[in-house]
């Protein structure tokens, strides 16, 4: 079975790059456009792994603020998030947290991706 991440980006068109991305990368992907969509995909969903994450999102929740959520609900999942705007300090996040800028880079998501594969076939 392909691991599971789910892709939180406003930008429908940035979202399907992502996600093309990841499952060309033999993952499995579900998505989510804002924090409240991928809060309620997290509440019917025990499967998922790790969250990918943009910063800055529509709603009451930014992606800084969902990592901080995610973290303190369902501390094993493998957070990673990005802006291409801000880089937040290691402070303002969680502990464990990856940070990619944007626009990606080929080899970043490669070493990010083999850095978490081993973590994410791990029981929850």
């Amino acid at each position: 079975m392909r691991p599971l991440i789910l892709v939180v980006e406003d930008e429908i068109l940035v979202r399907m790059d992502i996600v093309a991305s990841l499952e060309d990368a033999g993952f499995s992907t579900v998505e989510a456009g804002c924090s409240a969509e991928a809060i309620d995909v997290l509440e019917h969903r025990s499967d998922i792994r790790a969250i990918f994450t943009d910063i800055e999102m529509p709603g009451a929740m930014d992606g800084v603020a969902l990592c901080h959520y995610v973290r303190r609900r369902w501390p094993p999942t493998i957070l990673v998030i990005s802006s291409g705007r801000s880089s937040p300090g290691p402070s303002d996040l969680p502990q464990d947290v990856m940070f990619i800028g944007k626009p990606h880079q080929p080899g970043e998501w490669s070493a990010i991706l083999c850095g978490v594969r081993g973590r994410m076939q791990d029981p929850i």
